[in-house]
């Protein structure tokens, strides 16, 4: 019997294994729980059918017009943008005080003359928290100096008394402009510390520009601590130092600069904060742009257009009935062009606190075609964000290899958060960035809806996703 058995029960089991091969085990099918196309176009026509953004941009420069920080320009912009939020669809929304310097322009003048010559106009302006000539005239001869080299060659008993002139361009040969703007603007050579140090009394130098025109364009000033005086700075426009250059190479010119540029101590103003609460958690996806324009410019792109992205933004999520997962808030900074303090203050905020944050986008640089996002995060991070571009392709969307964030969410990247920023087309930019030219009109409504709809996938995409 014994016998038996173990003859059939080995037939038995090989049997019943050889059944159970023949009939595998159904695979389990995952459904997605979006198809992330159809959202992508969801997201696409609600904003080209019904955005607002580019009219929300006509009343910002157009009806308010100038908003420097600590002038009644700021203060309707803080009180329009309070409105907008709300109309925007935005459920929680506050000011959060900000210390602010008072700057005042007043009037300035710089002329030149050559010995032979009669006194020359030139336009120009005065380095945003410049210390001024009290309305006299501050009188003396130029100095040009081109590069870093003859700046560290200077002796003190050359620049002493002099008016020193730095005709340094921005690079054409670099193709990124933000690149190329960013070396020219940290150079030694167009610091008023540095030069002050050496002796001079007042610095001149070539607008920060791609434009050939003759508009001078800001710059904000840096004085160290330890500077014994203040001198005044100024820039003028490209063609004004091509000519100033050429003249010098043959004469000696001077120059009479008559500045009532001061500083008047501090105020409140407020960056003006709007969200939708998460359905899932309290975590925060934070969008910023910059509130506050030039005094003398309507601030169009930069940065009205990322003001009106990051309203389009919130206003999407509500008319497509998103129920995001994490709160979405938009951040409205006070005085990025003469100080930051908006941004630190909205950092030292989070920080106190203790506010947990998913991701920080940013967006300053102009309202053009939109070509990508630069991450600033940890490399697993970035990898998960690489795997979404094929959804972003369709839309022009393909630049994820960079990895700065300059623009007013920088200071969160203490408190490791993740930040991004929204990266465009920029030949453009650095024509009208902190000049007169930077208006309404030079703004194409394509180009600055596509900003809000790449803006409002990226923002989809990681209230999904993280």
């Amino acid at each position: 019997m014994k016998k038996v058995l173990l003859i059939i029960f080995p037939l038995f089991l090989s049997g019943f294994l050889f059944s159970q091969k023949k009939t595998p085990a159904k695979k389990l099918r995952v459904i997605p729980k979006f198809n992330y196309h159809e959202e992508f176009k969801k997201i696409s026509d609600e904003i080209f059918l019904h955005g607002t953004a580019y009219d929300n941009l006509g009343e910002l420069t157009k009806g308010i017009g100038p908003r420097f920080s600590a002038t009644p320009g700021y203060t309707k912009a803080a009180e329009w943008a309070e409105k907008k939020l709300k109309e925007a669809g935005a459920e929680n929304i506050w000011k959060q005080e900000v210390k602010v310097p008072i700057w005042i322009r007043g009037k300035e003048s710089l002329q030149i003359k050559t010995s032979s010559g009669d006194w020359k106009s030139i336009k120009m302006l005065s380095f945003g928290n410049s210390e001024g000539t009290k309305g006299k005239d501050l009188v003396g001869d130029i100095l040009l100096v081109k590069d870093v080299q003859e700046l560290v060659n200077l002796r003190v008993a050359d620049a002493k008394d002099k008016i020193i002139f730095v005709n340094y361009p921005i690079d054409p040969t670099v193709i990124s402009t933000v690149d190329s703007y960013m070396i020219a603007a940290k150079s030694k050579l167009i610091s008023a510390s540095v030069i002050g140090q050496k002796g001079a009394k007042a610095l001149i130098i070539r607008s920060l520009t791609t434009a050939s025109d003759d508009i001078p364009h800001a710059k904000q000033v840096y004085y160290e601590p330890e500077d014994k005086t203040r001198i005044p700075a100024m820039t003028i426009g490209v063609r004004s130092a091509d000519e100033l250059e050429s003249l010098l190479k043959k004469t000696t010119v001077k120059a009479k600069i008559n500045m009532s540029a001061e500083s008047k101590g501090e105020t409140i103003n407020h960056n003006i904060i709007g969200e939708i609460p998460g359905k899932k958690d309290s975590k925060v996806i934070v969008l910023g742009a910059q509130l506050d324009s030039w005094d003398f410019a309507e601030g169009a792109h930069d940065d009205g257009t990322g003001v009106v992205q990051c309203l389009e933004v919130l206003r999407t999520f509500k008319a497509l009935g998103y129920d995001n997962n994490h709160t979405i808030r938009v951040v409205l900074y006070a005085n990025s062009e003469n100080g930051g303090m908006g941004r630190e203050t909205y950092a030292m905020s989070v920080k106190k606190k203790e506010e947990k944050h998913v991701l920080a986008l940013g967006t300053d640089s102009g309202g053009y075609s939109p070509r990508g996002f630069s991450l600033d995060m940890s490399p697993q991070r970035r990898k998960l964000i690489f795997e979404w571009k094929n959804y972003f392709l369709p839309y022009g969307i393909y630049d994820f290899d960079q990895t700065y964030a300059i623009q007013d969410i920088a200071p969160l990247k203490k408190l490791d958060i993740p930040l991004a920023e929204m990266v465009v087309d920029t030949q453009r930019y650095f024509d009208y960035h902190h000049s007169e030219k930077d208006t309404f009109d030079k703004v194409n409504k394509r180009e600055l809806l596509l900003g809000a709809v790449a803006m409002s996938q990226f923002v989809f995409m990681i209230d999904k996703n993280w």
